[in-house]
């Protein structure tokens, strides 16, 4: 695995920080976590542009997305209770398996 793929997945692990982290500062008005909570989306945001240095763009950003949308519904599961229903799952499935195929299937 290359530098930009770590940046990539890195910088999609920090997405799910900051989404998580929303929740956290109740509509900003918890000063705490609406400071961790924006310094790790600068960060997400900055290993995001390292990765684009290399990466097409629709990749990188698909691949982004689709890291922190996954990693947000399952916290969201976990630390929420949100829904587990079996339809939710197999459409994470499906995005995980997007990604993967832009990972391993796509011309770089």
């Amino acid at each position: 695995m290359n530098s930009a793929w770590i940046y990539l997945i890195v910088a999609g692990i920090c997405e799910i920080g900051w989404a998580i982290g929303l929740k956290y500062t109740e509509g900003f008005t918890r000063l705490w976590p609406t400071v961790i909570t924006v310094v790790v989306m600068i960060l997400s945001f900055v290993l995001l542009a390292q990765a684009m240095k290399t990466l097409p763009v629709g990749t990188a950003y698909a691949s982004w997305t689709g890291i922190g949308a996954v990693g947000t519904a399952i916290l969201g599961m976990v630390l929420f209770n949100e829904p587990k229903d079996v339809i939710r799952l197999v459409c994470i499935g499906l995005i995980i398996a997007g990604v993967l195929g832009l990972k391993f299937l796509a011309k770089e």
